[in-house]
């Protein structure tokens, strides 16, 4: 898929959700993972309308049909692609996630975007979280 499809079908995908601080916030984390949207095997699972006279193209994911494949074996992926997948299904879609197991796993980057999606989710939209670059996570030490 080109960079030029690939800004489409995210557009498509805001378009889609607009309005809904939960699908927004689901789609936007899809965006900004960036691999899913780019692999063929995950096509099937994003559904398109086009748009009606004058409308935007629209379109939306089939989350529980995603999940489903991607727990059947039929989406092959890196852990970080399986977490976030998991993250945006449960925040757009309502599909049971472990946090734990979620969220320890990511990047800086995932981390950021996922607390980003979670801040939209609950109705904060546009607000960036931002990792400082020099600081580790911090071990918990437990008495």
């Amino acid at each position: 898929m080109t960079a030029g499809s690939l800004a489409v079908l995210a557009a498509a995908l805001r378009a889609g959700a607009a309005g809904l601080y939960c699908a927004e916030a689901g789609a936007e984390l899809l965006i900004r993972q960036q691999s899913w949207l780019s692999r063929g095997d995950f096509a099937p699972f994003v559904i398109i309308a086009p748009g009606a006279a004058g409308q935007a193209v629209t379109a939306a994911v089939d989350w529980e049909a995603a999940i489903a494949a991607l727990d059947g074996g039929a989406l092959a992926c890196s852990s970080g692609e399986r977490r976030m997948l998991r993250l945006a299904a449960s925040i757009a879609g309502g599909i049971p996630v472990d946090l734990g197991e979620a969220l320890t796993g990511l990047d800086r980057a995932g981390i950021a975007a996922a607390a980003s999606a979670v801040l939209h989710a609950g109705g904060h939209r546009g607000v960036t979280v931002t990792l400082p670059p020099d600081l580790p996570p911090v071990p918990v030490k437990r008495v």
